[in-house]
């Protein structure tokens, strides 16, 4: 091209500029995605009234303190049970290891506030534990013996432990499989035992996914607040429902948010460090897999109950409980609050997930298609919202969203004459909002990893036989990427169903989805009406683990 066909440079940087319909709806989709962040940060550096000076020297050093302790236990745990638990399934065979693979998936379909529930209801002083033993021993009441105290800090990282878990051992499995066989040998012929073998080799190796999981877990210990406020734990998410509910202080409550983006950022900057200062290669042009050694005698029933007590403890345990009582009260489970916290609950999360996988297709296809450098820098920021607690997200959005849905009912009462009432934080729309931006993260990483899949060259014949953009979308993507969609769809309906803090603080007066009515049920020790509504979310939970065990095959 000769210079004077060349465009000029103010014409150029006029078309990097100019954005298509696509890359416009992404940077829409991107700005709300992240409002509720920004938003949380605004209130706090704003607040009405600054109550920052009384937090700092009343409340929050024991918030701060319960959360780092309840993060680096739980986090400590984990990593010991999950990365153990995998190193075994994937280095030995022992009995009944092939269902223990899978079987120590399952927790995951059980909510942490659903474990805590059922642990109390167990152990407690009129439980069938401690009822036992006065009848064994002949005790009379709880004088003659000692008994732990089942509502404490302890008892709640050992339940969310017990929940948590599968995230380190679900990336360590994955971790350890792919390690070569040959490392295994060439230590096993230097006299290496298996312990030696799982510092020295399987560990470093496998210390990348198992930082990343464990620093999961202990974001997803942050956002807790089922679990904590059951047990009577204070932390950071229990100070934004105390200073929001009680003392009615946004701003207060915005700062206290403000401390726990802090953490989580803190969190996911460690992670990637360490992973970026360490980095293992296979270097050989034969890769072979790790053949598991049969394990014999105790060795073998020690691996045995080593694999056991988790999967006990995280789901047969409080699946039990859950059952037992759903049984005993069969009349709860036609109870009218029940059905209406169903069809709440199948009306938000749907369409949540519904709305947040399209938008997530909108975007990825339309940075695709974007040939501007903000919609590309601002994608992988989109991710933050599920890093986000669901607390802080709540305060994100209601406190804008609550001024907006004021002046909207004023406009439309001096339009019509009728006052409306609240059309945005007195209905779902809010529930639905906070799904789609905590959640986001997971449709955008499987529309995106499923577009990625595809050659450029179907694309492109189609554009070349006259087809537009939205046609390429509907007739060459859309076919190729369904089934991934189709995952993600599930995955964040039910991660949707399960959410409890963002739906308490966000859902209009007398609207209950089945996490809430779970919480407030066993809030009030009726774990026998909370029991159908707990095993709807326990089902809907272990689709989710079906469909990662047939992924991670």
């Amino acid at each position: 091209m000769s210079t004077a066909e060349r465009p000029s440079a103010p014409l150029a940087a006029r078309r990097r500029l100019r954005l298509s319909p696509w890359s416009a709806g992404a940077l829409v989709i991107a700005a709300v995605v992240l409002l509720p962040i920004l938003s949380v940060i605004w209130t706090a550096a704003w607040p009405e009234t600054n109550i920052w000076p009384h937090l700092v020297a009343t409340t929050l050093p024991r918030y701060l303190g319960n959360s780092l302790i309840l993060m680096g236990s739980v986090g400590a745990l984990t990593g010991v049970v999950g990365s153990g638990a995998a190193w075994l399934i994937t280095r030995y065979r022992f009995p009944a290891s092939r269902w223990l693979e899978y079987l120590l998936l399952l927790p995951m379909a059980i909510p942490a506030y659903v474990g805590a529930y059922a642990l109390v209801d167990f152990l407690e002083y009129s439980g069938p534990v401690q009822s036992g033993l006065r009848q064994l021993f002949g005790w009379s009441n709880a004088r003659d013996y000692w008994f732990p105290e089942v509502r404490s800090i302890e008892a709640a990282v050992l339940v969310l432990s017990a929940s948590l878990y599968p995230y380190v051992y679900l990336l360590s499995r994955a971790a350890f499989r792919e390690q070569s066989g040959g490392a295994e040998e060439v230590a096993r012929s230097l006299g290496r035992g298996p312990w030696r073998r799982f510092v020295s080799i399987g560990l470093p190796m496998a210390r990348p996914a198992i930082a990343a999981a464990v620093a999961i877990v202990m974001m997803e210990t942050v956002n807790d607040f089922g679990t904590v406020d059951y047990f009577a734990v204070q932390t950071l998410t229990t100070g934004i429902f105390s200073v929001w509910l009680q003392s009615y202080n946004a701003g207060g409550a915005a700062q206290i948010a403000c401390v726990i983006l802090a953490l989580v950022v803190a969190l996911v900057l460690l992670e990637r460090g360490s992973r970026r200062r360490l980095r293992y290669y296979n270097l050989s042009s034969r890769h072979r897999p790790v053949e598991r050694q049969p394990l014999g005698g105790l060795r073998a029933w020690a691996a045995f109950l080593a694999c056991t007590l988790p999967f006990a403890l995280g789901f047969l345990l409080p699946g039990a409980v859950i059952l037992s009582h759903a049984l005993r009260v069969p009349e709860a489970w036609v109870d009218p609050g029940l059905l209406r916290a169903l069809l709440h609950t199948l009306t938000v999360c749907g369409l949540a997930a519904m709305i947040t996988v399209l938008a997530a297709v909108f975007l990825v296809y339309g940075v695709r298609l974007s040939g501007a450098r903000l919609p590309r820098l601002l994608m992988p920021v989109t991710t933050i919202g599920y890093a986000a607690p669901g607390a802080v997200l709540a305060v994100g959005i209601l406190v804008p969203l609550a001024g907006l849905d004021h002046r909207l009912a004023d406009g439309l009462e001096a339009l019509t004459g009728r006052d409306p009432g609240l059309l945005l934080t007195g209905t779902g729309f809010a529930l639905v909002l906070a799904y789609c931006v905590r959640f986001f993260a997971i449709a955008q990483g499987a529309a995106d990893s499923a577009m990625g899949r595809i050659p450029p060259s179907l694309p492109m014949a189609a554009r070349s036989l006259g087809r537009n953009r939205r046609a390429v979308l509907r007739e060459v993507h859309f076919p190729l990427i369904r089934g991934s969609l189709a995952s993600a769809l599930l995955l964040v309906f039910v991660d949707a169903v399960k959410e409890l803090p963002a739906t308490l603080l966000l859902r209009p007066f007398n609207y209950d989805t089945l996490a809430t009515r779970v919480h407030e049920k066993a809030s009030l020790e009726q774990l026998g009406e909370a029991s159908p509504a707990a095993l709807m979310v326990v089902a809907v939970g272990l689709v989710a683990v079906a469909l990662l065990a047939r992924a991670n095959r």
